[in-house]
């Protein structure tokens, strides 16, 4: 038996703009195709449409990837680190999409019935415990019960659907001071940046593109750069992370990440986190 496939049409950045429009003019509608609501009771799956507000001595990261496979969580883990004390990562995918289940050197435990947490040296972890069906569900980060001062957000959810999603992470990413895109160093990477980059703006973005060095991409990645990456890279914030292979095999785990990913990540935090502070922290 043959089976058909139906091509679904791409969604246009014209079309995804529009969209971020209507949620900020409140004119949203209810998708009536999601699964029915789990009991009132089940704080884990309730909708978390209010404000998240942080501690005010915390500054917030997002990182986001624009695709699949381009590293965000490895990053967001790497930038922790590099940071130094009183740094954490949040991860706000699906249990069923989570990159940390293996990257802590310590278990701790469910933590705020929303959250598991783990630690690697002097970073926590924490990754959401349930299945997660919607970017509205994503529940606040928790409170925590030890300085934090620095707040990586691995957002784990496609752009376009975060900036429509009314609730917290919405507003974080769209007023957050730096937002962190990460892609790869190949043709489709680099448009999906652009696309990124046009729909969110280059006011308040930065790249970390993983691949060769920027002077080793090939022609047709070179070519594939529009206007809004080649003004990242004069602002020089378009940042170089080395690709690692027993990452690319195994993911993230609890051995010790590669010094030059780590020399790559501290580079991007000196430059926004330095930055950051010089204001007031989201």
């Amino acid at each position: 038996m043959t089976q058909v496939l139906t091509e679904r049409p791409a969604v246009s950045v014209d079309e995804l703009k529009r969209a971020w429009s209507a949620v900020q003019a409140g004119e949203f509608r209810a998708n009536t195709t999601r699964p029915a609501p789990q009991p009132a009771g089940d704080p884990q799956r309730a909708r978390t449409t209010s404000p998240w507000q942080p501690d005010p001595t915390e500054v917030v990261l997002p990182v986001l990837g624009c695709g699949g496979s381009s590293g965000a969580t490895t990053l967001a883990v790497a930038i922790a680190t590099a940071a130094g004390a009183g740094s954490r990562v949040v991860e706000c995918a699906s249990v069923t999409s989570s990159g940390l289940a293996a990257a802590s050197t310590a278990e701790l435990g469910a933590y705020e019935s929303a959250w598991c947490r783990g630690s690697r040296d002097h970073v926590l972890l924490e990754r959401v415990i349930d299945v997660l069906t919607t970017a509205e569900e994503i529940p606040h980060p928790s409170t925590p019960d030890r300085p934090v001062t620095l707040t990586v957000l691995d957002i784990g959810w496609e752009l376009g659907q975060v900036l429509t999603t009314p609730g917290w992470i919405g507003d974080f990413v769209r007023d957050a001071k730096h937002v962190v895109l990460t892609t790869t160093a190949t043709v489709p990477g680099i448009r999906r940046l652009e696309g990124a980059l046009d729909l969110l703006g280059n006011d308040h973005s930065c790249a970390a593109v993983l691949g060769p060095r920027r002077k080793k991409w090939p022609k047709s990645v070179e070519h594939t750069a529009g206007r809004v990456t080649r003004d990242l890279e004069r602002q020089g914030l378009l940042f170089e992370i080395p690709e690692e292979a027993a990452l690319a095999v195994d993911g993230l785990t609890g051995g010790p990440l590669p010094k030059p990913l780590l020399s790559a990540a501290d580079q991007l935090a000196q430059r926004l986190l330095d930055d950051s502070t010089k204001g007031t922290p989201q």
